[in-house]
């Protein structure tokens, strides 16, 4: 079985972020996290200026355990009561968090056919002229790969201050947009907070860096008052982050620029070959331009088959159904390129005889 379905990469992990785990495990540095954010918040900042010319206050980072534990948090203690904004497809965990914080969730489709997975701004003034105060946005957006526009961002912000409204931006791909034309097309990556000050950022180095298990993830608020509330919280209300996690997330913000830069070309070129992969094998699917992450959209309905995912498994690969990310989605799913060429064609080919019968 090749899988290519879970968003981890089949790479090794930077020899900084080795280095410093294999030294904290000699040290005996196993037991609780320490006070403090541990140099995460600095780190953050610090790859921040560097990379998106943001510098983000080195004290507005409150670890936590991991994206969606993040989020969970700041619904729980800094969104507005009311339904809760999501667009749709995303990532599945969006969908149960808001759920698992009692909240009521109000879908924004987007459009499969639209040649453009622009966020439909119309639709969520609705959605917060009918009550909702608090929008989930996925900044790149996974599983769709889209970079969003600046003006895109502005936009939202725009709408979201008319409304009295909160956005909480995942940014945990910003990292990975890949390489484009100077990015003169405006695709280059803008983090929410710099159009909007009452953003609420939840963020971690594990998917660019590998190190989901490792429970270490950040929200970035900019209001002193705001960070005071989050780090006030009951123990149970945040407590599952880790000191190996916090030691690999401060070195890789820190110390890793060459190996992230290997890593996007790296990950562009995987891209080229995708798209080849999929002319030669699979001429019927729909894609758009992947701008940002390491998994693919694929729209493949023109083969006939509700879930392709499932034919995939009967032929030995296994990619990520559609309709996990907006249920009742037929004909769709995601496709993680971060592997080895050949892996990546094996399940093409793989994929793509499942799709012919």
């Amino acid at each position: 079985m090749v899988p290519a379905w879970v968003a981890e990469m089949d790479y090794a992990l930077a020899p900084a972020v080795v280095t410093a785990l294999t030294e904290a495990v000699r040290r005996g540095t196993a037991g609780y996290p320490p006070f403090g954010d541990g140099g995460v918040g600095a780190a953050f900042a610090g790859f921040a200026q560097r990379h998106w010319s943001w510098s983000p206050p080195e004290d507005a980072s409150v670890v936590v355990g991991d994206v969606i534990a993040g989020i969970r948090l700041v619904l729980e203690v800094l969104c507005p009561p009311g339904p809760v904004v999501v667009p749709l497809p995303c990532y599945p965990p969006f969908r149960e968090v808001v759920a698992i914080a009692g909240r009521e969730l109000v879908a924004v489709e987007t459009d499969p056919d639209a040649t453009d997975a622009v966020l439909d701004l119309e639709a969520v003034e609705n959605a917060f002229r009918a009550g909702a105060r608090t929008l989930l946005l996925c900044n790149p957006h996974n599983p769709l790969g889209r970079v969003p526009r600046r003006d895109e961002l502005e936009a939202l912000a725009a709408l979201a201050g008319r409304y009295d409204a909160r956005v909480v931006t995942d940014e945990i791909h910003g990292p990975l947009v890949l390489p484009g034309p100077q990015r003169t097309d405006g695709t280059a990556f803008t983090p929410y907070l710099t159009v909007d000050e009452r953003g609420i950022l939840v963020t971690s180095p594990s998917k660019t860096f590998n190190t989901a298990g490792l429970h270490t993830a950040q929200v970035v608020v900019l209001d002193p008052a705001e960070q005071a509330r989050l780090r006030g919280v009951p123990l149970p209300q945040n407590h599952s982050y880790s000191p190996l996690g916090m030691i690999a997330a401060r070195v890789a913000w820190q110390d890793c620029d060459d190996w992230h830069g290997a890593l996007v070309q790296r990950l562009d070129a995987q891209r080229a070959l995708l798209a080849e992969l999929v002319t030669d094998h699979l001429p019927d699917a729909r894609t758009r331009p992947l701008e940002a992450t390491y998994l693919a959209w694929l729209d493949l309905r023109a083969y006939g088959h509700d879930d392709p995912a499932a034919r995939g498994l009967e032929h030995g690969v296994r990619v990520a159904p559609g309709s996990d990310y907006q249920p009742g989605l037929s004909g769709h799913a995601r496709v993680n390129i971060a592997t080895s060429a050949e892996r990546l064609e094996t399940a093409v080919r793989r994929l793509a005889k499942a799709l012919a019968g």
